[in-house]
């Protein structure tokens, strides 16, 4: 089985992800972190020097690179990974994909204190993060509704989490 976690940054896959991961004995991945090992280069790096365009295209090929030699993983995506090159739709074919979603106060208060880590955050004021995140969720939303499951950082517990994917894949059955 195939997992992938999607949602706005901050929400956190990462975080989601490593704990599945260890319940499950199965592989973790983040995308970023593959992008960076591939490039040699952080995604602040790849950003700077090559821009977003070129970001997304090897985010693409990572995508596809992890899941065709992966027949059991789960990996964390980036906030945008879904809204291009129909990443949700492949993701969707391959595996079970989960929006992790959080209330806009939450994003704003841990976005707020790693935005330096973040490109696409990194230069913004309090008022300009806001309208950042409030923009972004927005226009991104309508490729995180896409997922298969949804549920809310604030409300799911692990326990509840394995049970709605272990339900989603004997949907299918």
């Amino acid at each position: 089985m195939r997992i992938y976690l999607i949602g706005f940054m901050g929400v956190g896959k990462t975080h989601w992800g490593k704990q599945l991961g260890k319940k499950l004995k199965m592989p973790f991945f983040d995308l970023d972190e593959l992008i960076e090992n591939d490039e040699e280069k952080s995604v602040n790096e790849i950003f700077n020097q090559e821009g977003e365009e070129y970001f997304r295209m090897k985010e693409r090929e990572i995508l596809h690179w992890v899941t065709e030699t992966h027949q059991s993983m789960i990996l964390s995506c980036g906030g945008g990974a879904p809204c291009f090159f129909n990443n949700i739709d492949y993701m969707n074919g391959k595996g079970v994909t989960i929006w992790i979603d959080a209330p806009f106060e939450i994003l704003l208060g841990r976005l707020r204190q790693h935005k330096d880590t973040r490109p696409l955050l990194k230069d913004l004021d309090d008022e300009q993060l806001k309208a950042y995140i409030v923009k972004k969720t927005s226009d991104r939303k309508m490729f995180y509704e896409r997922a298969q499951i949804r549920v809310d950082d604030q409300k799911i517990k692990l326990a509840d989490f394995i049970e709605l994917i272990c339900k989603d894949e004997t949907a299918g059955d």
